[in-house]
């Protein structure tokens, strides 16, 4: 499996003020850095400003001085480049690399992720089944037996989600 060359950073949301700047939704403002550049849809640019909190970060990029330059690209995803992320601890994934993945446990084929939730307690894997609605697998050990990336694969124990 191939990893994405651009990760995402956020979303761009509703305007802050009247120079472009704008509020990022659904973001990871610790990705953004105004060493490296952003890509928003086929256009690359630059960050020009990083403000606001980590729970609310605001964001302006330099294609957007106004706006109404800023309009159409609210609801955008932000990307910025894989390579200028800090690497990840063992046992760490970007949501991005673990879907589509095959889902198992042990020979039996349960499903395949649909994406990464955030939920309060700890971060779940929707897996989307054939018929059977879909299966939410939180990342614990108990759960979780392992991820290979490179096979394409994560191995459940269905047992410990009382679906066995």
């Amino acid at each position: 499996m191939t990893e994405p060359e651009w990760l995402v950073a956020g979303r761009v949301g509703r305007p802050h003020g009247l120079d472009g700047s704008f509020h990022l939704t659904q973001g990871r403002p610790e990705r953004l850095s105004d060493e490296h550049p952003v890509r928003i849809g086929e256009r690359e640019t630059s960050l020009e400003r990083l403000a606001g909190t980590a729970d609310r970060p605001i964001v302006r990029l330099a294609l957007a001085h106004n706006r109404e330059e800023l309009a159409p690209l609210r609801g955008q995803e932000l990307l910025v480049p894989r390579a200028a992320i800090p690497p990840l601890e063992e046992d760490e994934w970007y949501a991005t690399d673990l879907e589509g993945l095959r889902v198992s446990d042990g020979e039996r084929p349960v499903g395949v992720v649909r994406t990464l939730l955030a939920l309060p307690s700890c971060e779940v894997l929707e897996v989307e089944r054939d018929g059977d609605g879909d299966l939410l697998v939180p990342l614990v050990s108990d759960a979780v037996r392992s991820v290979d990336l490179e096979a394409g694969s994560i191995d459940i124990d269905l047992a410990f989600l009382g679906e066995a």
